[in-house]
């Protein structure tokens, strides 16, 4: 989910309750709530798996993750349709966001259609990831009717979770944390979940329009409530691994020099190790090198950008050849339109499609962007050439 302008985050302030690691040591891990999994525990969870491949879901119907989840434009049909329609590429995930602002409004509902999401997925063979907070893009969250989507421009409608002004405010955390609670203990040993994770990209600057509105002590106030939510999700008795990708920054290995607070407070919490890449695939290969330095499982979140390197011809074969998992980012063009690039931004796409879609792999007919990516996913998963029906849009 990454923005083209957006610049490596430096960190404020410490957390003593993370324990970090210091700079050049190896990273440890951080004795902050109940029962981080050892590295054993972890490779043996792995080990059971398939190799897990996936893709970053949202319908096609819904602008962000608000839209996705609230009563009013809750759509399991196109949710099992496209669905399908990532079964039939052979993938066995999907990564699907959650909101704070969805538990505030109605609890009950919200873990209603959460478990009726998870049984769509459950009929197409599919165990999701399910992240719990994100620092991407309009920090200003808001419940209800959600915008269209801006012509031309990437991701347009997308929202942090929490929204910045409740992320600077402690008298708010508690809340934060018994959401966390709230749903993670709701469903801590339903196996149709893969894995959480707790924060996407937590020292991302917001990207787009948004980097100028970061409030001052957004950063130190993620440092400080990160852990605590790791911590919220393990008290809450999760069985299933826990994660918070690193996307930033120089080197990410266990002695670098350049990992940064954040950094070090999600490789010391994480169950399994996870990143994103978008870019070279000799990028995505030395990445994958730093962090099988730390015993644990690999598995990344977040990759596919065409236009920057990052392709299904070069980057699936790796991840097979490592069995690294990978989550592409986008399945079906939709209201997200994630098909333009970051740079959409500046420059939106109004009048023209880009010359190379930058993420997502099918048009809202069900069709291939293109055939040969498709064909790709089946051959290394083993899916074979069966096809679903065609998409329609509501």
């Amino acid at each position: 989910m990454r923005p083209l302008l957006t610049l490596p985050l430096l960190l404020l302030a410490g957390v003593a309750a993370a324990q970090p690691a210091v700079v050049g040591q190896p990273v440890v891990s951080a004795p902050v709530g109940q029962g981080r999994w050892t590295p054993e525990r972890a490779q043996a969870w792995y080990a059971a798996q398939p190799w897990i491949v996936g893709a970053n879901f949202l319908p096609s119907t819904a602008i962000n993750q608000l839209e996705m989840f609230q009563a009013d434009t809750w759509d399991p049909r196109t949710i099992d349709r496209e669905l399908a329609l990532a079964r039939s590429t052979g993938m066995n995930t999907v990564r699907v966001y959650l909101h704070d602002l969805l538990w505030d409004q109605d609890r009950a509902g919200f873990i209603k259609r959460i478990d009726e999401f998870l049984s769509i997925a459950h009929r197409h063979g599919i165990r999701p990831v399910l992240v719990l907070f994100d620092s991407c893009w309009d920090p200003d969250p808001q419940l209800g009717p959600q915008r269209r989507p801006l012509p031309g421009v990437h991701n347009s409608g997308w929202v942090q979770s929490p929204g910045r002004r409740r992320l600077v405010d402690r008298t708010e955390h508690p809340r934060l944390l018994t959401y966390v609670r709230g749903v993670v203990g709701r469903f801590a040993k339903d196996d149709r979940i893969l894995v959480w994770d707790v924060w996407n990209e937590p020292d991302n600057g917001g990207g787009g329009s948004y980097e100028a509105l970061q409030l001052p002590d957004e950063k130190a106030m993620v440092a400080e409530l990160l852990p605590r939510a790791f911590a919220a999700a393990r008290e809450a008795g999760a069985t299933q691994p826990l994660t918070s990708g690193v996307w930033t920054g120089g080197s990410w290995a266990p002695d670098s020099a350049t990992l940064d607070e954040i950094h070090r407070i999600q490789l010391a919490q994480s169950d399994v190790i996870s990143f994103h890449h978008y870019g070279w695939p000799e990028g995505f290969e030395e990445r994958i090198a730093e962090l099988r330095r730390y015993g644990r499982p690999v598995l990344c979140t977040e990759w596919l950008a065409r236009g920057f390197g990052s392709t299904v011809d070069m980057i699936l074969p790796i991840a097979k050849r490592e069995r690294v998992a990978v989550i592409n980012w986008g399945l079906v063009d939709g209201d997200s339109q994630t098909r333009f690039p970051w740079d959409s931004w500046e420059r939106p796409y109004v009048t023209r499609d880009p010359a190379v879609w930058h993420h997502d792999l099918f048009r809202v007919d069900g069709t291939p962007y293109r055939r040969r990516e498709i064909e790709l996913f089946r051959e290394l998963t083993g899916r074979g050439q069966g096809t679903p029906a065609a998409s329609t849009r509501r």
